[in-house]
């Protein structure tokens, strides 16, 4: 038996059919939802987590692929997180090449982390991270930015750009924001206005307040609430009222 199949009976041996439909309605699994069609073994992070510390030493790109493919929700998670644990490994032992492959291979397989949490645990530590190394290359995430109707992909562009901002470096984050402005999914507003709140949170505060006085008529109620969630009272009703 593969490592893939030993993770996978693992982990479906601790269905919890409760969890499972619990998991169902907070991810929003039903018709016409973002999740619509995501099926969950009921499995809570941590438990996917000893998961993965269990195996990250002994975990290929052909497990990681079978992992990705699966129908359960948690199972593509514990995927996605051995494909950070393997990222980690190859930085850490400077294998240039295999790094460049494995960001090709997340690039190549977006689409399978089609939930927030998929994206959100791992996006900035692989891509964003990766970005931060190989300055030049931030138009892989303005690329993924603009393919209009990849909800996924677009999230990965905005949520991968945390590595930049924890590093000082808002550019990108704010060229990302101004492409989202119109966007009509509430998972982007989010996504964005956390950024932006990122941002304020460290040294860029003085250029959160210009891109919100640039667009503060015009943003997302919903991002613009996430942006300013840690204002003064006084500065949040200021922007909720225009």
């Amino acid at each position: 038996m593969n490592k893939a199949d030993s993770i996978i009976e693992e982990m479906t041996s601790l269905y919890n059919e409760e969890q499972s439909a619990h998991l169902s309605r907070f991810f929003k699994t039903a018709q016409g939802e973002y999740g619509e069609g995501d099926r969950f073994l009921g499995i809570k992070v941590p438990s996917t987590k000893e998961i993965v510390k269990k195996y990250r030493k002994e975990i290929s790109t052909t497990d990681i692929e079978k992992l990705l493919n699966s129908e359960w929700h948690e199972i593509r998670l514990a995927g996605f997180l051995l494909l950070l644990e393997l990222y980690k490994s190859f930085l850490k032992e400077k294998k240039i090449d295999q790094v460049q492959s494995l960001v090709n291979f997340y690039l190549d397989n977006i689409d399978k982390g089609n939930n927030w949490d998929l994206v959100d645990l791992v996006a900035y530590k692989i891509l964003g991270e990766y970005i931060l190394r190989n300055r030049g290359r931030e138009m892989i995430l303005l690329d993924l930015a603009d393919k209009e109707g990849f909800l996924w992909h677009q999230r990965v562009a905005i949520v991968s750009t945390f590595a930049l901002i924890r590093a000082g470096q808002f550019d990108v984050t704010f060229q990302i924001a101004e492409k989202f402005l119109n966007h009509p999914h509430d998972l982007i507003h989010k996504a964005t206005g956390w950024m932006l709140r990122e941002i304020g949170k460290r040294s860029g505060k003085e250029e959160l307040v210009r891109f919100l006085e640039k667009h503060k008529s015009t943003m997302p109620r919903t991002m613009l609430r996430y942006a300013i969630e840690k204002f003064p009272e006084e500065e949040r009703k200021y922007y909720l009222s225009k």
